[in-house]
């Protein structure tokens, strides 16, 4: 089912009473389990009156890891690590894996990278470094542009960072540490394609649920990939949705495609969702 979990009540905490009517807001994102055993996201709107469900609108294959298996191997030739996204973290494993380099990476690898700097947006991302042995640095910055100014604050590394990303990569962070003559060497290790279930589950959730009261976009290529199938789905009602978006280049992609924006989390956090989405979806004062 497209249908991952709602909202459940937790003994951690109560819901808030800010909503006597629970709203149906859908986040077009993958389900990602804490150790409570729900998706943050589900759990903090739930505690904002907002009744969520995850729809998968992104996959992923990965590229060029025997080439990134290598640089990974000389770390002496780096000044540093850059990761913006779990999925880099994710081929840095794949990588262990595929050859082999679990014992070496624990024995000697893992130590001379982190007597360099690891730079990284988000603390979920640095959840995901932290698990391979790496210590990071920048969590705290919200987005890659926030990171690229905390990263021109420091001393300017000799070598170069290396900097694994996507396919579609924003070009903010390359550009301000190039004006700065931070040294950078990017590789692309994945690439996004469209979910195979975006049309099937969109589907199934307008027909039980109906119009969302929000939706709530990830990433440029997450609004990409589903945003004629909403715009089909939702017809006449589309003016009544808030949208919102996680991140300045998600917001742009909206408004670029002439979409209003109601909302901008602060940071890539439920709790920063949490709080705009109760703003944007709060009835008009009235006089």
């Amino acid at each position: 089912m497209f249908i991952v979990q709602k909202n459940v009540a937790t003994t951690e905490r109560a819901p808030r009473k800010d909503h006597q009517a629970t709203m149906k807001v859908l986040l077009l994102k993958d389900a990602k389990e804490d150790s409570c055993g729900q998706d943050p996201y589900i759990r903090e709107l739930g505690f904002y009156g907002l009744e969520a469900t995850l729809i998968p609108v992104l996959s992923f294959e990965f590229l060029s890891l025997s080439t990134f298996s290598e640089k990974l191997s000389h770390p002496e030739g780096y000044g540093g690590l850059i990761f913006t996204s779990p999925r880099a973290v994710e081929a840095v494993e794949l990588c262990l894996e595929k050859d082999n380099k679990a014992e070496v990476w624990k024995d000697s690898l893992r130590e001379k990278w982190n007597a360099k700097s690891v730079y990284v947006v988000g603390n979920a991302t640095a959840s995901l470094v932290n698990k391979i042995g790496l210590d990071t640095e920048g969590e705290s910055c919200g987005n890659a542009e926030k990171l690229a100014e905390y990263i021109c604050s420091r001393e300017s590394p000799a070598l170069p960072l290396l900097f694994p990303c996507g396919t579609v990569k924003g070009e903010v962070l390359p550009k301000m540490l190039k004006d700065k003559g931070i040294p950078m060497e990017s590789i692309v290790v994945y690439q996004k394609i469209p979910h195979p279930g975006i049309q099937g589950n969109l589907n199934s959730y307008y027909a039980e649920q109906g119009t969302p009261a929000s939706i709530t976009f990830f990433s440029p290529s997450g609004l990409t990939y589903s945003l004629r199938h909403i715009q089909e789905l939702s017809g006449d009602h589309i003016d009544q949705i808030k949208f919102a978006a996680i991140g300045p280049s998600t917001a742009r992609a909206l408004a670029d495609r002439g979409l209003p924006v109601s909302c901008m989390a602060e940071s890539p956090t439920p709790l920063a969702l949490a709080r705009g989405l109760q703003m944007a979806l709060q009835p008009p004062a009235t006089s």
